[in-house]
C-alpha cells in the first residue's frame, strides 16, 4: 500500500511533468520551451544583460504570448527605448522558438540605475527573474543598475563600510493610522553608543516610502561619501510621503502629512534612536511632492530643522500659491532666514516645473534667506535626484 505522502509526491511529480510537456508543446513545434523543465528546474536566461558596448539586452520566457515590450517610468529621461516624440510607448520584443522573448536596446544606456517592467499583452509584470524592486504608490518596478564610472558614486562597493536599511512601522495619532519609515543607520552604528544628526528625506507623488534606497540609492550615496570622508555620519528617515486619502485633502499641501512628521515620526525616532534631539542636527530634504512637503513643513520650521533640500519643486505653480505662502509663513521665513544653516534649492532645465524655480527663488531673496542653487540639465526624474541628493548630503551638519 502506497502511504498518503509518497502518493501525494507522485502526484505532485506528474503535475510538473504533464506541465513540462504542455509548455514544450505550446511552443513552436520541435523546439523546446523555454519554460524550466522539471521539480527543481530553474529557467535557463538572464533578464537583463549589459553587453560590452555599454546596450542592454532584455529577455522573458513568455510562450502564450502574443505581445512582449519593456516599458519603463523613466523612459523620457534614462532608458534609450527607440521612441521618437509621439509614437508608441515601450520597446516591442521578439519571439524565438522557444518561447523566449528579447531584444535589446539601440544605443548604450548611460551607468546608472533603473526602474522597467515588462508590458505582456497589455498588462504591466514585473520581470519574474529580478531580484531587486521598488514600489511605486501603488504597483511595484523591477530594477537594475548599468555599471561605469559615472555610476560608481550610487553603486555598492565591497571594499566600503556599509550602514543599515531598517523598515519600521508607528502608529500615528495625528492621522489614526499606522504608518512606515525607512531609517539608514551608518556603518558602526549598531555596535556603538554615539548619537546622530537626522535627516528627513520625503520622496515624490508616485513613490513610495522605499523609494529613497530601492532606486534613490541613497544608503550606497551617503556610505561610499562617508568611505570618502566627505560627508559627516548622520542617520537617514525617508518616510512614507503619502496619508490615508481624505476628499478636500492637498497633495501637495498635505497638512496630515506635516502632522504627523512633527506629532509623531520625529518624537518616535527621537525616542528609539541615538539622535542628537536639536534643530542643529535635524535636516530635510525632498523631491517633488517631498520638495513640496519640505517647502511647507521644513522651511518655515527653522525652531526644528536647521537645514532644508529641494529638490525638483517649487511655488508659482498656482497664481495665488506664492502670496499665500508668504500670508501663512512671513514670521516663520523672517526667523529661517536668521536661523537657517543652509537652504539648498535643485531643478533641472528640462523639468516640467523648471518655470516654479524664478518665483520661488524671488521668494526666498525676499524673506532675506540665503540659499545655494544648483541647476542641472535633464528633466524630473531620478537621474538628477540621485545627483542632487550626492552634492546635498556634504553640506549637512557642517558646522560642528
Amino acid at each position: 500500500m502506497i502511504s498518503p505522502r509518497l502518493a501525494a509526491c507522485a502526484a505532485i511529480s506528474l503535475a510538473i511533468t504533464a506541465t513540462a510537456v504542455n509548455a514544450q508543446q505550446d511552443g513552436a513545434e520541435g523546439a523546446a520551451s523555454c519554460l524550466p523543465q522539471g521539480m527543481f528546474a530553474q529557467p535557463d536566461y538572464v533578464s537583463v544583460e549589459q553587453l560590452e558596448d555599454g546596450r542592454i539586452t532584455f529577455r522573458l520566457c513568455a510562450p502564450e504570448a502574443r505581445e512582449v515590450k519593456v516599458t519603463s517610468n523613466d523612459v523620457d529621461y534614462a532608458i534609450p527605448m527607440g521612441l521618437a516624440p509621439g509614437s508608441e510607448r515601450g520597446l516591442a520584443m521578439t519571439m524565438d522558438d522557444t518561447g523566449l522573448w528579447s531584444v535589446t536596446t539601440t544605443v548604450p544606456v548611460d551607468p546608472d540605475t533603473y526602474r522597467f517592467n515588462f508590458q505582456v499583452d497589455g498588462a504591466r509584470v514585473p520581470d519574474p527573474m529580478a531580484t531587486t524592486f521598488s514600489r511605486e504608490r501603488t504597483g511595484i518596478n523591477s530594477t537594475f543598475e548599468v555599471t561605469g564610472p559615472e555610476g560608481a558614486f550610487q553603486s555598492w562597493h565591497a571594499d566600503v563600510p556599509h550602514g543599515l536599511v531598517s523598515r519600521l512601522e508607528y502608529w500615528s495619532d495625528p492621522i489614526g493610522a499606522k504608518r512606515e519609515a525607512f531609517v539608514y543607520t551608518p556603518p558602526g552604528y549598531m555596535n556603538g553608543s554615539e548619537t546622530y544628526p537626522v535627516l528627513y528625506l520625503v520622496h515624490g507623488a508616485g513613490d513610495s516610502a522605499d523609494s529613497w534606497t530601492s532606486v534613490g540609492q541613497a544608503n550606497d550615496i551617503l556610505d561610499n561619501l562617508l568611505a570618502a570622508g566627505e560627508a559627516r555620519e548622520m542617520i537617514i528617515v525617508m518616510p512614507f510621503g503619502h496619508t490615508p486619502p481624505r476628499a478636500d485633502a492637498n497633495m501637495l499641501a498635505n497638512t496630515d502629512f506635516g502632522e504627523d512628521l512633527h506629532q509623531a515620526l520625529i518624537p518616535y525616532i527621537d525616542s528609539n534612536f541615538r539622535t542628537i534631539a536639536d534643530a542643529d542636527h535635524r535636516a530635510m530634504a525632498g523631491l517633488s511632492m517631498g520638495g513640496a512637503h519640505t517647502i511647507r513643513f521644513g522651511l518655515p520650521r527653522p525652531d526644528v530643522f536647521s537645514h532644508i533640500g529641494i529638490f525638483s519643486m517649487g511655488l508659482g505653480m498656482g497664481p495665488d500659491d506664492v502670496s499665500n505662502y508668504k500670508a501663512q509663513n512671513g514670521d516663520a521665513l523672517a526667523e529661517a532666514a536668521e536661523e537657517m544653516d543652509l537652504v539648498y534649492y535643485a531643478m533641472g532645465t528640462e523639468d516640467f516645473l523648471y518655470g516654479t524655480v524664478a518665483p520661488t527663488r524671488a521668494m526666498l531673496d525676499e524673506a532675506g534667506i540665503e540659499h545655494i542653487y544648483n541647476e542641472s540639465g535633464g528633466g524630473h526624474t531620478w537621474i538628477n535626484w540621485r545627483r542632487y541628493l550626492q552634492d546635498f548630503l556634504p553640506r549637512l551638519f557642517r558646522a560642528d
